[in-house]
């Protein structure tokens, strides 16, 4: 029984260890748009949380940031360390946690194709709100216009990943091959 045990969590660690490695490829290539520039960060999210579930998912992102956090140029713009997980836009770096257990209980908890989406809607709107209540405060901006230049450049975009990861992420669930 120790055995089985210590492959699942071996297992799982290879997992969590493969997506976070994934977010390190895809994340520091960005456009730039005003503070905050547009990455695939949040599609590799989506796709974690809905293959990997709520803990493998935040896990994961935990992982990213901690290896951003120690200086690996992980982050938009092939950034990282302290600084810019403590400057204005290190709000939305830290609500990707939330956006991974978001998503990932909504892939776990309910299963339905329609709830994937939602997880991934309502993660996001927690992500916005943790980012732009943090650049608010850091930037000095006001609600509005963080909003303007944080959020809402991104809606359609988010709207995009979101179709594409809910798809991809249903179909390899499907395949239970990472869970």
């Amino acid at each position: 029984m120790a055995n089985s045990e210590n492959r699942i969590r071996t297992r799982d660690l290879t997992i969590i260890g493969v997506f976070a490695a994934v977010l390190c490829i895809i994340s520091p290539f960005t456009i730039p748009v005003g503070p905050v520039g547009i990455t695939l960060a949040t599609f590799g999210i989506y796709l974690a949380g809905a293959v990997l579930g709520w803990k493998r998912a935040g896990a994961a992102v935990a992982v990213y940031l901690l290896l951003g956090l120690i200086g690996l140029p992980v982050f938009s713009g092939f950034a990282g360390g302290f600084e810019r997980l403590a400057g204005p836009t290190g709000g939305y770096l830290v609500g990707y946690i939330p956006l991974a257990v978001i998503t990932g209980l909504f892939a776990d908890k309910i299963n339905k194709k329609w709830a994937l989406p939602l997880g991934m809607l309502i993660g996001t709107a927690v992500l916005y709100a943790f980012g732009t209540a943090w650049f608010c405060i850091m930037s000095g901006s006001s609600p509005a216009s963080a909003l303007a230049a944080c959020v809402l450049p991104f809606i359609p975009g988010d709207i995009l990943k979101i179709a594409g990861a809910a798809a991809l992420g249903l179909r390899l669930r499907g395949l239970r091959l990472l869970v």
